[in-house]
């Protein structure tokens, strides 16, 4: 790209730069006009395109090399290492391919498989014995090691059944004898129990069926474009929104980690694509919805022994033919790697993501007239506020995406004008519109699960931040319609897919319902706030919290003022630039309650003319005191070399006295230069918790966490889910202690995560259900 923007003259360069969207039409054909004949380009076009070059082709040699390495550290006691090993070689073995007379994939399934029995994986073992016995139904190696791990379950009667096929299909006398004798062993143990069956089908994405009754309105504001609204009062936790996305895409540093469809965490019985070596599923379910191909069995072809009985052949059938329906796949998401091309590999998530959109227009054939393809997406787009040197970027990707989808896919889509402007209007909505799927995580979490998903309060406390981890970006037609807020009244979560949204307050009729697309109030200052979603969406935001004086903009990074005894707020420059350009405007008595507090009594002598706010760097808004702001800057950069050796002991998990008592006498520096809830604290104060956690002193890790929520309930108010998350912490550790606190702190977090989630909350917390349940004991 860089190479290219080089070549480029500086003439069209300039052009560009100034093109408005009635441009588009000029500005593609010039640059059209000069790649034409420029090498470079279409060099760069052959690069990505040469399917003799294929990044996700399939290589048997690769994977026989990947299988004996496996095999060595299986004989080795390497498990884990066996377990990578085999599973990038079934992402590497052609479907067709043989070894030592055996189907190369189902040898590989049946290998893992043996791994994850090692490894107590019994589950993910029994589904891979299944996934070996779909493509060879007479391999008698999966049949008894499937008899193995069904008794280990408990599952005598399938265990009986699968090793009476392991002897039939066993071709070795000594092989029937030991099978033999393992019958015996599970026909006493089968004895001696009740059999509890275990299904054979994938795992289900279970998502709650929960019906949304309320239609929105879609209204268009002045400042804002379209927008939705409420057509009548909605009570907090009420479900607004569900919508399936429109194109989707995984992000690139998820690959190896997440579903390719339904973007979860990959379990250890990964599975791959039979036909290319890039995407990865978590089932055979999530592979067909893809789009993927799945080999299916045949029973006639395969050679069933005829002497089975009925009810086993039955049984048979209902392991090895795959009984998922056939989905309504638009377009398969991973249709372009099939191909055996490099772009998708190297172009950013949202170009890939706008030659998805395209093509899924073509396949459904809605896309009859290039010229009106963008308006029949209804999106919106910000191209005349994009960056200058952004909109050649725009127009250069446009190009070689057509250029890539011709050559890859075979799209009878013409090459001009006409059809880059619109792809490059169609960039600039993807920009504006997409939306970033997330996956809530917390580091400690799954250490602290048992194999039953409950808690262990043992192992101790959940201190770890829960974040949002960006899993990939998708096009939701309908969520696109809701607008930002910086203090909104929707949450945006994600289940699979799926896009889910609630009100997490009271919303009276009439009033504009809004998400927020980045940092709300409370984590980030306005100026971070509003430069961020300038650069990500091309918009200046207008919402009431960055264009009103609100109390957390304030106090979140401040100073403290130089009379200890006073709580009022010390701003810096940058700080103070941002708020001037703000008015003053209270919603309650309350809120004045709360300025008065940290702000001059009579509001009147600092408030301008024109409403906004009088501000000077470095003196206190309550009192008026002057507070040299270099060496307060100076003694907080000091106090942070403590602080920071402190958080790199957390992460290694190597904690010193003295490393703990240098961040305490740290935290009492800053709490006397910060602001009582600047921000900063709150962290250090969490980290206090998690260090003291480490430890064992849990009484002093719930002091600090207490302080660290107190801070944290002024920055977002007290029924924000980042409070919730807190509260997670404080109540585990309490659980630790034998507390009965918890039960308050808990029976909170569950309040809060049910406005958030609603009847949800338990899919998205597994932990939660645990922590409510251990509170029992204090009843």
């Amino acid at each position: 790209m860089e190479k290219l923007k080089s070549l480029v003259p500086d003439s069209l360069k300039r052009i560009v730069a100034a093109s408005t969207p009635d441009d588009l039409p000029r500005t593609c054909y010039s640059l059209l006009n000069y790649f034409s004949n420029l090498e470079p380009f279409h060099q760069m076009v052959k690069d990505l395109t040469d399917q003799g070059r294929a990044l996700c082709g399939k290589n048997k040699d690769a994977a026989l090399e990947l299988k004996q390495k496996g095999n060595h550290c299986f004989i080795n006691s390497d498990y884990t290492t066996a377990l990578t090993c085999y599973s990038q070689a079934l992402r590497l073995a052609p479907i067709d391919a043989d070894d030592m007379e055996k189907n190369l994939v189902a040898t590989l399934y049946l290998n893992r498989a043996s791994v994850l029995h090692k490894m107590d994986l019994l589950s993910e073992c029994l589904r891979d014995c299944n996934r070996a016995l779909q493509i060879s139904t007479s391999y008698a190696k999966a049949w008894y090691r499937r008899g193995k791990v069904n008794a280990s379950l408990g599952n005598y009667e399938d265990a009986t059944r699968d090793l009476i096929i392991a002897k039939t299909f066993e071709l070795s006398s000594g092989g029937r004898r030991q099978i033999e004798s393992e019958l015996k062993i599970i026909s006493d143990q089968y004895k001696r129990t009740e059999v509890s069956m275990v299904p054979h089908n994938e795992n289900k994405l279970d998502i709650l069926d929960e019906q949304h009754q309320i239609k929105l309105k879609c209204v268009t504001t002045a400042n804002k474009g379209r927008g939705m609204v409420s057509p009548s009062d909605i009570p907090p936790a009420s479900l607004v929104h569900t919508e399936e996305p429109y194109a989707m895409i995984i992000l690139k540093h998820c690959r190896e980690t997440h579903c390719h469809y339904c973007l979860n965490e990959l379990p250890a019985d990964m599975v791959s694509c039979t036909s290319c070596s890039i995407p990865l599923y978590c089932s055979q379910r999530c592979q067909i919805q893809a789009g993927g191909q799945v080999f299916r069995n045949c029973l006639v072809n395969h050679g069933i022994d005829e002497n089975l009985s009925d009810n086993l052949k039955m049984y048979i059938s209902e392991i090895i033919l795959c009984k998922e329906s056939e989905p309504d796949v638009d377009i398969p998401e991973h249709v372009h790697e099939c191909q055996g091309v490099h772009w998708p590999a190297i172009f950013p998530s949202e170009i890939v993501l706008a030659g998805r959109v395209l093509v899924k227009s073509l396949t459904q054939r809605r896309l009859k007239d290039i010229t009106k393809f963008t308006e029949t997406l209804e999106l919106s787009h910000k191209y005349t506020e994009i960056h200058p040197e952004s909109k050649l970027e725009l127009h250069i990707y446009s190009i070689t995406l057509l250029c890539c989808l011709q050559h890859s896919y075979g799209l009878e889509l013409p090459l001009n004008e006409v059809s880059t402007s619109q792809i490059v209007i169609l960039i600039s909505q993807i920009r504006v519109n997409s939306m970033s799927i997330v996956r809530v995580k917390s580091a400690d979490v799954n250490g602290l699960l048992d194999q039953f998903r409950k808690f262990s309060p043992t192992e101790g406390a959940l201190t770890s931040n829960i974040e949002q981890v960006r899993v990939g970006q998708a096009i939701y037609r309908a969520g696109s319609l809701f607008n930002h807020s910086c203090r909104p009244n929707l949450h945006a979560y994600f289940i699979s897919r799926t896009l889910f949204i609630r009100t997490t307050e009271f919303v009276a009729v009439g009033c504009p319902l809004e998400l927020s697309y980045g940092p709300q109030v409370g984590q980030w200052d306005c100026k971070d706030r509003l430069n961020f979603l300038e650069d990500e969406y091309s918009f200046r935001c207008q919402c009431s919290s960055c264009t009103e004086v609100n109390l957390s903009d304030l106090v979140l990074n401040a100073y403290h003022c130089v009379h200890p005894n006073c709580h009022g707020i010390v701003l810096d420059s940058c700080v103070v630039n941002r708020e001037k350009q703000k008015t003053m405007h209270f919603q309650s008595a309350t809120e004045i309650s709360s300025f008065k507090s940290y702000m001059e009594v009579n509001m009147l002598k600092r408030v301008q003319s024109n409403g906004s706010l009088h501000i000077d760097p470095g003196y206190c808004l309550k009192c008026g005191s002057y507070c040299d702001l270099e060496s307060s800057l100076a003694a907080v950069n000091k106090s942070w070399i403590s602080i920071r050796r402190l958080q790199d002991a957390i992460v290694s998990r190597e904690m010193s006295s003295t490393t703990v008592i240098d961040a305490l006498r740290s935290l009492c520096l800053l709490r006397s230069t910060l602001h009582a809830y600047n921000k900063a604290i709150a962290e250090v104060e969490d980290n206090l918790a998690q260090a003291f956690c480490l430890v064992g002193e849990l009484k002093l890790a719930v002091d600090h966490c207490e302080a660290s929520i107190e801070i944290v309930e002024k920055l977002y108010g007290p029924k924000h889910i980042a409070i919730a998350n807190e509260l997670v912490k404080l109540s585990s550790i309490q659980l630790s202690m034998g507390d009965c606190a918890a039960a308050k702190n808990i029976n909170r977090v569950r309040e809060i995560f049910s406005c958030y989630y609603g009847s949800q909350s338990d899919m998205m917390f597994p932990y939660l259900q645990s922590l409510c349940g251990d509170t029992n004991k204090f009843v």
